[in-house]
């Protein structure tokens, strides 16, 4: 973190630092990241959540425009200013996320056992029975895990397949929440895939995270809405951390550091590689020695791994960490 962009309403007195720490003082090793959401980006709520103990605000542009951000950001300024503590900012990329588009915003009800077909034509109006998402090689994704164990081998391109499950929602729920659905493959029908419904439930707002377990999405990590995002918002505000959504390789994250070395102060600008899938799981540790921290996102892992073995997977790696020393940051629920 470069102090350039702290903010210090007082200069630091010598005689403050002479002083004895308090009886009660303990210096805290554990920071708390906070998403600033619908919920929490006013002035009042960010300033309880400064003193709270918030150390780092948390930008997630999967959603939002660059003016909507930057209208919290300049909330988060002045809950700083009256509060005096201070707050460094994190960049969340949205990465080669796979997306529902819904453009109208209306709610959509999906019916356990009916049909629905996930369309890569966005001009097509969402519907009970109609998709539209933001990928148009879905039927034609390749299986990640056969692809490292036939490295070797000549591997033609694989698609999803009857049988195969889809997830629909924001995170990995219990099942008895009625906001996300799962989803399995019928058949495929050209770049539309026919599924049907696993589970009643409505969709509402206009974007809806899709993930298919162990699948490779062939997108690049830092796409160019990304790149766009950081020259502009990332280099206006100075961005103290960049999260860099569903890292898979060690590439990814140098390839990150090279596009921010161009971009001026941006060059100081930690990297935290998110972890969202088995495949980034799969080169942790080549992850490991590129990043400056890591990120673990549990929902996104809940999908690809049983929900017993994402626990076991948490405990294993804050051990590690604990060894070293990394940071590492669980990823769980926003705050809004």
């Amino acid at each position: 973190m470069h102090s350039t962009n702290l903010l210090l309403e007082e200069p630091i007195r010598m005689v403050s630092i002479l002083q004895p720490s308090k009886p009660s003082f303990f210096p805290a090793m554990t920071k708390i990241v906070g998403t600033l959401g619908p919920k929490s980006r006013s002035v009042d709520v960010i300033s309880a959540c400064l003193k709270a103990g918030m150390s780092v605000a948390r930008f997630d542009f999967s959603w939002g425009d660059v003016d909507y951000h930057q209208e919290t950001l300049e909330n988060l300024k002045a809950a700083i200013k009256g509060t005096k503590k201070l707050c460094a900012v994190m960049l969340d990329t949205v990465g080669p996320e796979l997306q529902v588009m819904n453009k109208s915003e209306k709610a959509i009800s999906l019916v356990a056992d009916s049909h629905v077909v996930l369309t890569p034509d966005q001009e097509q109006e969402a519907s009970s029975d109609l998709l539209p998402i933001n990928f148009i090689g879905l039927s034609k994704a390749s299986n990640f895990l056969l692809h490292t164990m036939l490295i070797l081998c000549t591997l033609l391109s694989m698609s999803v397949k009857p049988g195969d499950t889809i997830f629909i929602g924001q995170y990995l729920f219990t099942g008895s929440e009625t906001t996300s659905v799962w989803l399995e493959v019928a058949e495929l029908k050209g770049d539309d895939v026919v599924c049907i419904i696993k589970n009643s439930a409505t969709l509402a707002g206009s974007l809806f995270t899709l993930h298919i377990s162990q699948i490779h999405i062939d997108l690049p990590t830092l796409t160019e809405a990304d790149k766009n995002v950081i020259t502009t918002w990332g280099v206006r505000n100075k961005i103290d951390f960049l999260s860099l959504s569903y890292t898979r390789h060690a590439e990814d994250v140098r390839k990150a550091r090279e596009f921010l070395s161009k971009l001026g102060d941006l060059h100081q600008t930690q990297i935290f590689a998110k972890i969202d899938n088995i495949e980034g799981l799969t080169h942790f540790d080549e992850i490991l020695q590129e990043a400056d921290g890591i990120i673990l996102s549990r929902g996104n892992l809940g999908v690809d791994l049983p929900p017993e073995k994402v626990a076991d997977l948490l405990w294993l790696v804050l051990m590690h960490f604990s060894l070293s020393n990394y940071c590492t940051y669980c990823h769980s629920l926003y705050c809004g």
